[in-house]
């Protein structure tokens, strides 16, 4: 219906004097208050000045040249020259009847048609289980990629898999020092290791295999390792600090390269694959059980395998974006706003996580995506004017860089444990363990109704509870609500089909039905805005209000009665409502049961 009024209002303009110059697009809003109709347009006031003309005389000209149209009852000027417009009743039963025929193709568009969107999610490193933060990002990741396929765009889902580079060798250490435990040979382990129960039980799995590489003279020599990091006081200095976890790093790095000598290269690579498969396993079963598919699991090793991370090197070396000092090679990061220049290849000849990172993206531009879309944690903001200079550097344009910060998670709970996560030091709330609590439903429910970029408080009573108090159980019993009243209908002998209802639409007159029908034909129009904003809350917050639309209605009407022609109206309504409400919970990855 918006784009026809739009297309309205255009053919109007196009009529009056000097408008052929001027290039104003029509753009058209939903009202706040239904008195002043149900669209509201400016675009006298923006005509104003290239028409030299007041916008109370714009906007006449215009409402004098819109033709009659069915969908539209009465066009009226308010205000400096508003044009607001009331839509008639059959343009709602025309939508009631769109939205039954259409089905699950109901609210889908095509403004995307013909731009390619990679959107990449999650990509967390395979260093252990996912955690309730990484849990918010498949949620707004994956619902992201359904509202631009929902629009048309053609959507490549894809998750990054950080296979290479010191986090793997530090999770294949860790393991290893867990594997001596079980041939009875206490082991040193380094502070900033991989701790959790995860890594004993990949452990355990590993000794099977490889008895021989835990023995104890295998061990280092204390006296030949520099030393840990040590418990420090409350009051310990910032230096104090970062001294503590220089050391850490150094201890940890000591160990890692003692560990590849002892060991050898071809077994160190054994375990650190079997410590890979295991993680990266759990990791793509908690995604598959929750709704969140990738179309490809990238890995970064695939990436320097093919050569690309090179390329791309190479790419900016020729636009003169590399330097070298000090016997690496920089980035001329500060050329793009960052706040100082980056290495890209150490002293010692290798990559850094920058160069996969640039080399990634260029390899996403190079596989045809007009538009790439990561979603990072919060914590990454300073990442983003980095890899769009990567991108510029490399000769490819940095506005086809996009991101979407989504911030952290902490879940209502008197226990502080709860609120703490950390992969490396095993201290985290997975996600298995929230979706087992209280189901995926309203985990992926949960996790995006507020926009991304605010922290969310998980209200982990709330969303465990059976009551119209929870948010997903409202509108999911919203759905399940109709279904029994045409469970009802059948068990009294009567039947419905929609196209009989069509000629009886005139008698849907309660205020709670034009209330619901008003809603119900906003629905387009708030998909449409949710992914060009990227905002999936905008379907969570349109489905609770939907739900309480139907809801009032639900108590306050009957459904089956005996005036069939009635009957068959508002059958249509509550099932045109179910198929919106079924729509949009897909939309979000969430379920529509049938009972509740």
């Amino acid at each position: 219906m918006r784009e026809h009024i739009q297309q309205l209002i255009a053919d109007a303009i196009a009529g009056l004097p000097g408008a052929a110059e001027v290039n104003v697009p029509v753009e058209i809003e939903r009202t706040r208050d239904r008195q002043h109709g149900d669209y509201a347009c400016n675009i006298s006031m923006r005509l104003a000045k290239p028409l030299r003309d007041k916008p109370l005389n714009i906007a006449q000209a215009i409402a004098d040249a819109i033709p009659a149209s069915e969908l539209v009852e009465s066009i009226e000027i308010a205000g400096p020259g508003f044009i607001n417009f009331h839509l008639s009743a059959a343009a709602y039963h025309r939508e009631l009847m769109s939205i039954v025929e259409r089905g699950a193709h109901y609210g889908t568009g095509k403004i995307g048609a013909g731009t390619k969107v990679i959107v990449e999610y999650v990509s967390a490193n395979p260093t252990g289980p996912l955690h309730v933060g990484h849990g918010r990002h498949a949620a707004y990741g994956a619902s992201v990629a359904n509202l631009l396929i929902a629009t048309g765009h053609d959507v490549h889902q894809e998750y990054y898999v950080n296979d290479a580079g010191r986090q793997m060798d530090i999770l294949t250490l860790s393991v290893w020092l867990r594997m001596f435990a079980h041939a009875g040979i206490e082991a040193p382990f380094p502070s900033n290791g991989y701790h959790g129960q995860y890594v004993v039980d990949i452990a355990r799995e590993a000794y099977d295999r490889f008895a021989d590489s835990v023995t104890a003279d295998l061990l280092a020599d204390p006296g030949t390792l520099p030393a840990d990091a040590v418990t420090l006081p409350a009051d310990a200095t910032a230096e104090q600090v970062r001294d503590n976890k220089r050391a850490a790093d150094i201890y940890l790095d000591a160990w890692i390269q003692h560990a590849r000598n002892v060991l050898g290269n071809e077994t160190f690579r054994v375990i650190l694959e079997c410590a890979l498969d295991s993680i990266l396993g759990d990791i793509k079963e908690d995604m598959a059980e929750f709704g969140a598919i990738p179309d490809e699991w990238f890995s970064e090793r695939s990436l320097m395998d093919s050569g690309a991370v090179q390329r791309a090197l190479d790419r900016v070396a020729e636009h003169g974006k590399s330097y070298e000092k000090d016997g690496a090679i920089w980035f001329r990061a500060t050329d793009y706003g960052d706040e100082k220049d980056r290495v890209i290849v150490r002293e010692n000849g290798v990559s850094t996580y920058f160069a996969s990172d640039i080399a990634y993206h260029l390899h996403k531009r190079e596989r045809g995506f007009a538009s790439l879309l990561d979603i990072l944690g919060a914590d990454h903001h300073g990442y983003i004017a980095r890899v769009r200079g990567g991108l510029e550097a490399m000769g490819e344009p940095p506005e086809s860089l996009d991101v979407e910060l989504v911030q952290f998670v902490v879940l209502a709970s008197d226990d502080p444990a709860t609120k703490q996560m950390s992969t490396r030091s095993g201290k985290f709330i997975t996600l298995r363990w929230l979706r087992n609590e209280v189901g995926n439903d309203a985990v992926r429910f949960f996790f995006v109704m507020r926009s991304n970029d605010q922290h969310l408080e998980f209200d982990l009573d709330l969303a465990r509870s059976q009551s119209n108090d929870n948010p997903v159980y409202y509108v999911q019993y919203a759905h399940a609500r109709v279904l029994s009243v045409m469970r009802e209908l059948e068990a009294r002998g009567m039947s419905w089909m929609a196209k009989n209802a069509r000629d009886h639409l005139a008698r849907l007159t309660e205020d709670h039905e034009q209330a619901l029908m008003q809603r119900l034909t906003r629905y387009p129009e708030i998909v449409e805005l949710a992914a060009m904003q990227r905002a999936p809350q905008f379907i969570v917050q349109y489905l609770r209000e939907l739900a309480h639309e139907f809801h009032t209605y639900y108590n306050a009407h009957r459904f089956i009665v005996e005036d069939e022609g009635l009957r068959d109206a508002r059958l249509l309504l509550i099932n045109a409502t179910r198929q919106v409400i079924r729509n949009g919970l897909a939309l979000v990855g969430v379920s529509a049961p049938e009972t509740m």
